[in-house]
């Protein structure tokens, strides 16, 4: 059943959604159920290729319309940017999706402070950069029904070991959807989030947890459950908080985790069974792979 979608068809008819990160993993997988259910889509990240060629295989998946546009969400003028291109195509945007992200695993004491500075930006920074531009045009153009969905996370309220930056930047995250659920409701913006448990995706958990120190770990192990996240399950509930069945839910964090955090609050403190000598080939692993991404 988990796998079974949720709304009935054309439940998200005429809406137009901008998912930042929508070209891969959770966005993608989020954004795809949205156009079945009759959204019009655009996604954003910061490698066009990338974007290019997710947007085609979800037309044709789908058989809706996707628009992908490059965007740096840190930068406050590409946010700008992109959102101009997203009305100038489809000639409004009701939804916001903020689920653009950076993390890695690493013992704070290694971090540097551009390391931490690079987290806090993407995370941070381009999820006020974005709800700040969006929602300064819909109180501009006095447009209601508009939504901002943002993707948090267990730990923005537990806190967690070896994720600090994320942790922070996701706390922050949190405070804004809270805070704005309030002050921009009188404008006829809702402000939710997710907070997903695990739900693995080759790219993030192969950034995350690097090399073979995945296979030292179960992932079910820490959820009482038993069992990862299925996609569909996580796009059932994104849709529904986009969507107008959700009308008067304001402000809520809906927690998707098999019960995860409840079991040991800070998803990632079972890495303290890490040695020096794992964390060490962790970072020469992570090294490589971002020298091969930059080529």
């Amino acid at each position: 059943m988990y796998n079974t979608p949720m709304l009935k068809d054309g439940s998200l008819k005429d809406k137009v959604i901008v998912v930042t990160g929508g070209g891969t993993g959770l966005g993608r997988a989020m954004g795809s159920y949205f156009l079945k259910l009759g959204a019009k889509l655009v996604i954003s990240s910061r490698k066009i290729d990338v974007l290019r060629k997710a947007a085609d295989e979800m037309v044709a998946e789908n058989g809706s319309e996707v628009l992908p546009v490059q965007c740096d969400v840190r930068n406050y003028d590409e946010v700008e940017n992109m959102l101009k291109q997203a009305v100038k195509h489809f000639g409004k945007v009701d939804v916001l999706l903020n689920n653009a992200a950076g993390n890695f695993i690493c013992p704070t004491e290694r971090l540097s402070n551009r390391a931490f500075d690079t987290v806090i930006d993407i995370v941070l920074k381009g999820t006020s950069n974005c709800t700040l531009a969006f929602g300064k045009h819909w109180i501009a153009t006095k447009q209601t029904n508009s939504t901002i969905l943002n993707i948090v996370t267990t730990y923005s309220w537990t806190g967690s070991s070896f994720v600090v930056p994320s942790a922070a930047a996701k706390a922050g995250v949190l405070a804004i959807t809270r805070s704005l659920a309030v002050e921009w409701a009188k404008y006829g913006i809702r402000s939710n989030a997710i907070a997903p448990g695990p739900f693995p995706t080759k790219g993030a958990w192969d950034r995350l947890l690097p090399g073979n120190i995945k296979d030292k770990f179960e992932l079910e192990k820490n959820v009482p459950l038993k069992r990862v996240g299925e996609m569909q399950e996580l796009a059932n509930i994104a849709a529904y908080l986009v969507s107008d069945y959700s009308a008067y839910v304001n402000g809520e964090v809906i927690t998707i985790d098999g019960g995860e955090w409840l079991k040991g609050a800070g998803q990632m403190n079972f890495l303290e069974s890490l040695t020096q000598e794992n964390w060490d080939e962790l970072q020469k692993i992570m090294m490589q792979k971002k020298n091969e991404s930059s080529e």
